[in-house]
């Protein structure tokens, strides 16, 4: 289900939101769109809606509703009790996915505190809920199944002590940081919306295996890897993270601060773009937004857009490289495929340059230190 208020991005199809579901391991069998002026307080899209949500899903025996926004604790209660079914929204799905693909201790740590932080608002009245919401999304397994059962009081212990277990690995990517800066090494970060290709493109680079599926959020745990430029005569450190997507939970930003740090620590953006995707402008609006929340837009960056092999005939580019306007300041894009190997000499020869020239760079001048008398 989805609403439009009239806002920019608005997915007409819900693709997205069914690839998000597919993502999930559910099955779509039915879409529904209306347009409002503004969300209804009790249901988000009237009673009249509601009933046709309810018809729908009967007719099509669905199990679970999907609203491909946000909503409240009261309107999730409210639209359950009409329908007779669990009702969830994209923020939900969205940790779902996260849950099932999170690997190492960091990436399952910063789900639990995300998961947690939205079950925290949603726990008060809804233990009957909870308890028959069987098959929905929020109960098959993965951090955050026995939360369920915990009181508010300890949820929030277990959010401060899943903090305080962040906050050392946190510190611990500190350390891995300040190890590299001592050795001056050049940090490269792998950026984009979520399947612009940017794993395929890690592994194309650094010869490395990490997972790439033509699927949402493939990756999640941040990796990293040591990428030799003989151009240079140096490596350079490449990192391959996790992809952002519209309407990303703020839960989310907020918990994956320690892995979206190797963006905002880094040298260089390697912005992904999937230049075969006909929304890439939407997409890279929605990336470079989320670098803003997280403190690195300020970074440079270099554009690379992907799928050059998938683009159609009459879309494909003239040159493979060239500038392209983002914020108001023209950027280096380049065109490749990671997948069939085109134009990665000249993706590797610009990073090249670019360590070459950090190199040659002097060094920041040091603050000069506080006057002791106050002046």
């Amino acid at each position: 289900m989805g609403v439009d208020f009239g806002l920019p991005h608005f997915d007409t199809e819900l693709e997205e939101l069914g690839l998000l579901a597919e993502t999930a391991g559910l099955k779509p069998v039915a879409r529904l769109t209306c347009k409002r002026r503004a969300p209804d307080a009790a249901l988000f899209v009237g009673s009249g809606k509601a009933d046709e949500l309810k018809a729908l899903a009967a007719q099509h025996g669905a199990q679970e509703i999907l609203f491909d926004q946000a909503l409240s604790p009261g309107q999730q209660r409210n639209l359950e009790r009409h329908i007779g079914l669990p009702v969830n929204d994209r923020t939900l799905l969205i940790l779902e996915i996260f849950a099932q693909r999170a690997r190492s201790h960091e990436g399952k740590l910063q789900v639990e505190l995300a998961r947690l932080q939205y079950l925290q608002t949603r726990l008060v009245r809804r233990w009957s809920h909870l308890e028959r919401q069987r098959g929905g999304i929020g109960t098959r397994g993965g951090p955050g199944e026995t939360q369920i059962e915990l009181d508010r009081r300890m949820i929030g212990d277990a959010i401060k002590r899943t903090k305080e277990r962040l906050e050392k690995v946190k510190r611990q990517r500190g350390t891995q940081r300040k190890q590299r800066e001592r050795r001056e090494v050049y940090n490269i970060s792998l950026v984009g919306y979520t399947n612009a290709g940017k794993s395929t493109l890690f592994n194309a680079l650094v010869k490395a295996r990490a997972y790439a599926a033509d699927q949402l959020f493939a990756t999640l745990d941040t990796t990293t890897r040591q990428l030799w430029l003989a151009e240079a005569g140096r490596a350079v450190s490449l990192s391959d993270t996790v992809g952002f997507i519209r309407d990303l939970p703020h839960g989310l930003v907020d918990a994956f601060q320690a892995t979206l740090q190797e963006a905002a620590d880094a040298d260089l953006l390697l912005h992904v773009v999937d230049a075969s995707n006909p929304n890439f402008i939407e997409q890279m609006d929605q990336v470079e937004h989320v670098l803003a929340e997280i403190g690195a837009d300020t970074v440079p960056q270099l554009l690379v857009f992907n799928k050059l092999d998938l683009i159609e005939p009459e879309r494909q580019p003239t040159s493979l490289r060239g500038l392209f306007e983002v914020d108001g300041e023209m950027v280096t894009r380049l065109f490749v495929s990671a997948a069939s190997g085109q134009g990665l000499d000249a993706l590797r020869a610009e990073l090249a340059q670019r360590a070459l020239d950090a190199a040659q760079a002097p060094p920041p001048a040091e603050p000069e230190p506080p006057d002791p008398r106050g002046l």
